[in-house]
């Protein structure tokens, strides 16, 4: 049977029926759906917006970002998501923080930034989400797919054909890190990463390269997306 991530019960979802919300303020982070073959118009059917839906599929209602070259496309597609404001913060912890604010108040938050220099710049608020027990969902604007193996040296890195220093760094702060580099696999990685969020209670780490955004692949144009979770995880927060 097909699934969907669930709402956060303090949120106004914009379909009622992600909705399972209960009584003791937790998170019902599944919501068993009938199988369906409602298709998604192929201009909504791209990693971007599979991304922002599934955001709001959860109750965010409000993303806080800080643009880079690596993540503007991701962006745009975000914010051609209905029922999901762009918010724009001045530099990354700001939005770091804003983002562990909202989680505090609504139950679970995003924050949107750039490969590596915007990456490093947000941690400190991602470890005190950490250490607070917040679900906080990080998405970065990673590398071009294909520079991944070739040992290019990018800018926004330290000067090295490596790409993982900003991962290793999320490692020791977030309970799931997600490298999305190819299409295949990206609905079962950003699934994964959401609802590990949900039911840990932590921050996780999800890159998107930068090329894909933009990219429509078979998996997103279905609704529900197939992915099969438990239906009775909840969070005490």
């Amino acid at each position: 049977m097909d699934t969907k991530i669930g709402a956060v019960d303090t949120c106004n979802p914009t379909c009622n029926d992600l909705c399972s919300a209960p009584s003791n303020g937790g998170i019902s982070t599944i919501q068993n759906s009938v199988p369906s073959t409602t298709l998604v118009n192929s201009s909504e059917a791209t990693l971007g917006r599979h991304l922002a839906r599934r955001l709001v599929q959860i109750g965010i209602t409000d993303v806080f970002t800080v643009p880079g070259d690596f993540n503007l496309t991701l962006l745009d597609h975000l914010i051609a998501e209905p029922g999901l404001t762009n918010i724009g913060c001045c530099n990354e912890l700001n939005a770091g923080y804003a983002a562990d604010g909202y989680a505090r108040s609504r139950g679970v938050s995003a924050c949107v930034v750039t490969f590596t220099v915007g990456g490093l710049s947000v941690l400190n608020a991602i470890a005190g989400a950490y250490s607070e027990n917040l679900p906080l969902i990080c998405i970065v604007g990673g590398p071009n797919s294909n520079d991944y193996g070739t040992n290019r040296i990018l800018h926004h890195t330290i000067g090295v054909p490596d790409f993982s220093q900003e991962l290793r760094c999320f490692q020791t702060v977030t309970c799931y890190q997600a490298v999305v580099n190819n299409l295949e696999d990206a609905h079962e990685l950003i699934d994964t990463a959401i609802s590990t969020s949900l039911k840990e209670s932590k921050p996780v780490y999800i890159s998107i390269s930068c090329n894909l955004a933009v990219v429509p692949h078979p998996t997103f144009s279905r609704e529900p997306v197939p992915f099969s979770l438990s239906p009775s995880i909840k969070l005490e927060l």
